[in-house]
């Protein structure tokens, strides 16, 4: 299917780049905004039932009355995020979801995290060009402050990342990584 005929979000998810003179970009800037307005009231309100609808609205899909959302939360896009149960994800937090977030159950996000599933290349000529990379937290992994995972990066299930660490590799199951760029510290 040629690329005049395939959406461009479902291209994201496929992992195909995006050049910056693709003629449905447009469609990318126009679906932030409308996921912003959701992100204004959702940002401003109190209720955990509340954020929980707002969320579902942006997600397209139903979270779980189990989850946790501390806002401020930011995202991007938010109908490429899909999230778990009993998901804790606290305070300002930056999700940037067009190549894709999967959130699964029992998973804890520390303040301040950045997921960021999209990129750019390095080439100068290309750079306005969108990279997306899926990410994947398994179950029961536990994200620390300040961490930021980049595009295409499976955190592994129980998996520890340390506050401050930039995540740009695969995490093994059962095993806390730290530092940038993020190593293996120890096995759990």
């Amino acid at each position: 299917m040629g690329t005049e005929t395939t959406d461009i979000f479902e291209r994201l998810r496929n992992g195909e780049i995006i050049s910056s003179d693709d003629p449905q970009a447009h469609q990318l800037r126009e679906a932030s905004y409308a996921t912003k307005e959701l992100l204004v009231q959702m940002n401003n309100s109190t209720n955990p039932a509340e954020i929980r609808n707002l969320l579902s609205q942006m997600t397209g899909s139903e979270i779980d009355e189990s989850v946790a959302v501390f806002t401020p939360l930011y995202i991007n896009y938010g109908k490429h995020t899909n999230i778990g149960k009993n998901v804790f994800i606290n305070f300002d937090c930056t999700f940037l979801d067009l190549g894709g977030i999967t959130i699964e159950d029992n998973v804890l996000i520390a303040p301040k995290v950045s997921l960021l599933s999209e990129g750019h290349p390095i080439a100068p000529e290309n750079r306005q060009s969108l990279v997306p990379g899926r990410i994947h937290i398994k179950k029961n992994a536990w994200i620390g402050a300040n961490a930021t995972i980049l595009p295409g990066v499976t955190i592994g299930e129980n998996a520890v990342v340390a506050a401050g660490a930039v995540v740009s590799k695969d995490v093994p199951d059962n095993v806390i990584v730290g530092g940038i760029p993020a190593k293996i510290i120890k096995a759990i």
